[in-house]
């Protein structure tokens, strides 16, 4: 070890003073609450990682998903990332969509850039053709092309379509669900037709916004069971961007039922009308908002936050829209002041009206759950993450998780809407 070098003179009679008593501020004077040495903070994994074998991966596993909507699945292949996994998917020629693993089980090219034919989706490489169920149907280099071997089976996932969404089931097979419906979305009322989302803002009057978001799929699932982010998010804070009516601070309930969480929502309009909005979140992360235009009545669509990985969510939504004379079905109106799509807004400009995004975006890609201090209004929440975790427990001990039926003809019932009396 080397020798210690001695101090300089000017360095000894410093160090000299600093071992010197010095008076300490009056208890009074001393900054509390600072960030110094606080303990380093962690998410919750348990709620936020998605990936195979991981619990909340498996539970979402157990519930059909959807991809993409329905016009967006065409006969050109699609790169899409879903619980973690890449994936293409596609419609062929018969009009029936394909969720496949994307590389060629026979040499691992990618199908990105596969053909779509009549019957399934061919290989760029050496041809080899697949069914949308993954089967392998011809291998046009082999002696006997059409021989294939039972074996030869690219991975895939099954899909189906409703409200004009996409769905898959990437859970076990044995365990396979049936799709899910809700009679908010079933039957459609004359002149209405279903408009489908999977830009993660086209809900929100921007249909050229992100596809997908960088930040976990709990953000936008917590939101749905938060009344009250909307009188001061959306109306006091950023002006209206929905209606006037939300400038009323609710007064809420918040109740768990079968596979989910309702609140409802009391407001005494300036109109002396008594409005309740009852909002419903089903299991494990479909929201049922009521109409934002306070239009008495059930709910006009389904919204999903589906994981694409720990930090990055979709969300997918479908409504029940009027067609108008000239065929074309109109969004959801809003009604904010000096609205302009997100994605032309300025940092500046988001920074005077910050949204949903803005507000989930700066919880970071995953939200540091260990340091929130979560009170009477999170009370939503709170029975949200709770049935989330006991569903977790059902799952790894074998069992189905709330919410699921295995009857085709089930169609569940969702509490939400808007309701006036007086």
């Amino acid at each position: 070890m080397a020798p210690k070098r001695p101090l300089s003179g000017a360095a000894e009679e410093e160090c000299q003073m600093a071992t010197v008593e010095r008076p300490r501020p009056a208890a009074r004077d001393i900054p509390q609450g600072t960030a110094y040495g606080r303990p380093s903070q962690h998410p919750d994994a348990a709620l936020t990682q998605v990936g195979p074998g991981t619990p909340m991966g498996e539970l979402m596993r157990r519930y059909w998903q959807p991809v993409l909507a329905s016009r967006n699945v065409t006969a050109r292949p699609r790169e899409v990332r879903i619980l973690g996994e890449d994936l293409i998917v596609f419609r062929d020629g018969e009009g029936r969509p394909g969720l496949l693993y994307p590389r060629c089980m026979h040499r691992g090219t990618s199908l990105i850039w596969g053909h779509v034919e009549a019957d399934g989706i061919r290989c760029c490489y050496h041809g080899w053709k697949f069914a949308v169920d993954g089967q392998c149907i011809e291998q046009p280099c082999e002696p006997n092309p059409r021989q294939c071997r039972p074996e030869h089976r690219q991975p895939w996932y099954p899909v189906a379509e409703r409200y004009g969404l996409v769905w898959a089931y990437m859970g076990p097979p044995e365990r396979m669900p049936a799709m899910p419906r809700f009679d908010a979305m079933e039957p459609l009322e004359e002149g209405e037709d279903y408009l489908a989302f999977d830009n993660s803002l086209g809900s929100h009057g921007d249909i050229n916004g992100p596809e997908v978001v960088p930040y976990s799929w709990l953000h936008m699932n917590d939101n749905v069971m938060d009344p009250f982010h909307v009188q001061v998010l959306h109306t006091t804070f950023s002006g209206t961007q929905f209606v006037r009516e939300f400038e009323v601070m609710p007064k809420c309930e918040f109740e768990e039922i079968a596979g989910g969480v309702i609140y409802r929502a009391h407001r005494d309009l300036a109109d002396g009308r008594h409005q309740e909005r009852v909002s419903t979140w089903m299991m494990p992360n479909i929201m049922f908002v009521p109409d934002v235009a306070m239009r008495a009545g059930r709910p006009n669509g389904i919204g999903i936050s589906v994981p694409v990985d720990d930090t990055h969510s979709r969300i997918l939504m479908a409504m029940r829209t009027p067609r108008s004379p000239d065929g074309k079905r109109p969004m959801r109106g809003l009604e904010a002041e000096n609205f302009k799509p997100w994605h032309e807004r300025t940092l500046e400009e988001r920074q005077d009206q910050p949204g949903d995004y803005e507000a989930q975006a700066g919880q970071g890609p995953v939200s540091l759950h260990s340091e929130e201090h979560l009170v009477t209004s999170d009370k939503g929440i709170g029975l949200q993450r709770r049935m989330l975790r006991r569903a977790l427990e059902m799952v790894a001990a074998g069992g189905d998780p709330p919410g699921l039926s295995f009857d085709e003809g089930t169609v569940t019932h969702v509490p939400s809407g808007n309701f006036y009396s007086g």
